[in-house]
């Protein structure tokens, strides 16, 4: 690569950071719309958390298979396919006229965003040299990924209480279609040099089934009873299907996931610490709308409101994160997010079920503001430091790929012990909103381990050093 640098790298870094940030978004855009939904839709309870599952699982599931597209095919091709599938899967999601037809259409949008994430962020690693620059790209990266999630609850408060909840999907319309517009004349395309044009479809199948059995298996246990034959049996199966993905790499001449890729300490530790964040932040606004919803009885559009501190203090703090990052290394700061992220969560099992806004969830919301950026942004940094472009496309969508199955599973779970514990204290004579806070309690409880294990994972397996020697980016063209 020319030693010069792009100088529509910036502008190119905005065009695909909006396509990211829509993905992300809509991992969490859709939650205080969901009563609305139900009831418009006529879900089931048990139906309704597929809306969120259905698109995080086929997102993280087919991630793998998107960065090697994009490292195969051409990293600024692939992604404006996934920018046209994303887009028309949110038009039919918002055009949906059944409980079928939205899960159906979350499902391919989910696929949309599995091809725009990893090609996006191999984009921003083959424009930006490895140092302070990347390491700046990827601050304002770490920005729209730490609040994306907060920022989508707020969005769709206010989409969900002034348009309708069909408007949370439309609004991606016409987002989508200015980044098609700006990518050709913004953005080169690169791709990598490879003997073997292998894509594996058959292990991106593998695993994103194996999860949504999984899934499926989890929250139908509480209802079926965990050692019920169905409940063993789905559980087989996913474990089946997992082991079939294993062997099927293993065997594989150019897998989806290569083994090796995880003896590089920092990009084995990264993921690590991407499943845990995942993990504990999606299931963390999943509980608290339906805290501010179904306890305290805010609307759609006040429940969105209250995610105002948690979007606004991360978007503040990533600047300071990432200067940390690049001055100190990503180890320090990590550890210091975790343990933001955990005393959040850790203040959450105490909110009452006659709560307020000002003194029982904002101390919340804004220690778990100040983390995610914390977390986000060196996780990032880390899970490609060191990795040359022809593996650009493999490492982001790694990282991306844990971070969603990781959401899926830990909403799924949050969710199943959540209700499994308002059900017993229901059954004892507690009031509703005391049970469902109790649920709750719970399920934050399980989400504080997930923070604890992310203090301790980031403080024995990261290094101080987050980054090695960069490769030749090959095979650029405009």
């Amino acid at each position: 690569m020319d030693a010069t640098p792009d100088p529509r790298r910036w502008k190119a870094l905005a065009v695909v950071g909006t396509a990211f940030f829509m993905t992300i978004l809509d991992v969490s855009i859709v939650n205080v719309a969901l009563p609305s939904i139900a009831s418009e839709l006529e879900f089931s309870r048990e139906g309704l958390q597929w809306v969120i599952t259905g698109y995080a699982i086929t997102f993280g599931g087919f991630l793998l298979l998107g960065g090697r597209a994009g490292d195969l095919l051409g990293r600024r091709r692939v992604f404006m396919s996934g920018v046209v599938l994303f887009t028309l899967a949110s038009l039919a999601c918002g055009l949906a006229v059944s409980a079928d037809m939205l899960v159906a259409a979350r499902v391919v949008q989910g696929v949309g965003a599995a091809i725009i994430s990893p090609a996006a962020l191999s984009i921003v690693s083959t424009l930006f040299a490895e140092g302070p620059e990347r390491n700046k790209a990827l601050g304002i990266w770490g920005a729209l990924g730490g609040s994306g999630a907060a920022v989508g609850v707020l969005a769709g408060g206010v989409l969900t209480e002034w348009a309708g909840w069909e408007w949370i999907f439309f609004v991606n319309v016409p987002v989508g279609a200015a980044v098609l517009a700006l990518t050709l004349p913004l953005i080169p395309e690169t791709t990598a040099r490879s003997e073997h044009r292998s894509y594996d479809p058959f292990g991106a199948l593998t695993v994103t089934a194996s999860m949504m059995l999984l899934v499926f298996a989890i929250s139908k246990a509480p209802d079926i009873g965990w050692g019920t034959p169905r409940t063993i049996g789905l559980l087989a199966g996913a474990a089946a299907l997992l082991a079939a993905f294993l062997v099927n790499e293993a065997r594989s001449i150019e897998p989806l996931m290569p083994f090796s890729f995880f003896r590089i300490r920092q990009v084995a530790a990264a993921n690590l610490l991407g499943l845990l964040l995942g993990a504990g932040v999606f299931a963390n606004f999943f509980l608290l709308t339906l805290y501010v919803q179904q306890v305290l009885g805010f609307s759609a559009l006040k429940a969105g409101l209250t995610f105002l501190a948690t979007a606004g203090t991360a978007v503040l703090a990533a600047g300071l994160a990432q200067a940390l990052a690049t001055r100190l290394g990503v180890k320090p700061v990590a550890i210091v997010g975790f343990v933001l992220v955990a005393a959040g969560m850790a203040w959450y099992t105490q909110i009452p079920p006659d709560g307020s806004y000002g003194p029982d969830l904002l101390p919340g919301y804004l220690l778990v503001g100040v983390g995610l950026p914390f977390t986000f942004i060196p996780i990032s940094i880390a899970a490609l430091g060191g990795v040359g472009p022809t593996q650009a496309g493999l490492a982001s969508g790694l990282l991306n790929t844990v971070q969603q199955i990781g959401g899926a599973l830990g909403v799924a779970v949050a969710a199943t012990i959540s209700t499994s514990h308002f059900t017993t204290l229901l059954r004892e004579g507690e009031p509703q909103p005391v049970a469902l806070t109790g649920g709750f309690s719970w399920g934050f409880w399980l989400l504080f381990g997930f923070a604890v294990a992310g203090v301790l994972a980031a403080a024995f397996l990261l290094r101080r050093s987050d980054t090695g020697p960069a490769e030749e980016m090959v095979g650029v063209t405009v």
